[in-house]
């Protein structure tokens, strides 16, 4: 049997997973994102995918091709993670690196994770061809893609960097709403430099008032930045995920209710007070786009040959 191996690259961790000939996901593993230096995250990277390996029991001889998606700004033809902001890369060879690592691999492509995680969630919202979708992730940091007729928009190589819209006074979007940036503020404002996410959320929604305060930006913050989308381009559908909307779901009750008081009549009308769907994949979005991503480029370019 012929199988793949998927990998998902964030700021705070990496997952992945080997895939059967049937898309059925045989093994999962994810290890800690090491951000200390570029060598140090890549040997992380290796580590994972080699225990993921060693915990399937399948050989490198039966991986075929392997899809990654990194964070930021990445070269697909080069193989060059270019620009990542949450790790320690700058114009790093990841496809270079890791076909030394795993020479046995046939193919081996690099994406941008977001997309990737979109390209896994758009497949399985089965919107007629000629839709427009969205997948907004929040996260260690904020980004979204857009796919239309099929294809990605890409623009000039940031495109759907949403966590850099400015919100307020030198604030973007990803110091207000994102998961590192709501623990800080909870942090300070609790004089606890232990403080989780799950514990801020938990009084959050015990109605505690300065939990209630800290949220309550991050949402606003988040409706906007997803209001702009909603004018810009109006898609047929937006789809949020990542960790901090994955693990508190009720999240997107809360940001529909935002969105809608600054909707226009015609606009709610269109999105039925329903503009954004939670995730179907979670955790799992990006490996799974990944993987899915490299099989069908392998097969339409073997259908070419």
């Amino acid at each position: 049997m012929e199988y793949v191996i998927g990998v998902d690259i964030g700021g705070t961790k990496i997952a992945s997973i080997v895939v059967d000939s049937g898309g059925n996901i045989v093994q999962r593993y994810e290890l800690p994102s090491i951000k200390g230096d570029s060598e140090e995250m890549f040997q992380q990277v290796a580590d994972c995918i080699h225990q993921l390996m060693l915990l399937a029991n399948i050989s490198m001889q039966e991986v075929t091709v392997m899809g990654v998606g990194i964070p930021g700004k990445v070269d697909r033809e080069k193989g060059v993670a270019v620009f990542q902001n949450n790790l320690p890369w700058r114009d790093f060879p990841i496809v270079e690196r890791l076909q030394e690592q795993f020479p046995l691999i046939q193919d081996i492509a690099i994406d941008n994770d977001v997309y990737m995680a979109a390209y896994a969630e758009w497949e399985l919202a089965k919107l007629p061809q000629d839709s427009m979708f969205v997948y907004v992730t929040v996260s260690t940091g904020i980004s979204c893609s857009i796919i239309q007729n099929g294809k990605f928009l890409r623009g000039n190589g940031f495109a759907g960097e949403l966590g850099l819209l400015p919100i307020e006074k030198k604030k973007t979007l990803e110091d207000i709403a994102s998961g590192p940036a709501i623990l800080r503020s909870a942090r300070e404002v609790y004089n606890d430099s232990k403080m989780d996410i799950e514990t801020l959320f938990l009084k959050y929604k015990n109605n505690e008032k300065k939990a209630v305060k800290i949220i309550n930006s991050m949402l606003e913050s988040l409706a906007k930045g997803i209001y702009s989308i909603i004018c810009l381009i109006h898609p047929h559908q937006i789809v949020c995920g990542g960790g901090v909307i994955n693990h508190q779901p009720y999240i997107i009750d809360l940001l529909n209710k935002l969105i809608s008081q600054y909707m226009i009549s015609g606009q709610q009308e269109a999105d039925n007070n329903n503009s954004v769907k939670i995730s179907r994949l979670k955790e799992d979005a990006g490996v799974v786009g990944a993987s899915k991503n490299i099989t069908n480029n392998v097969s339409a370019l073997n259908r070419r040959r």
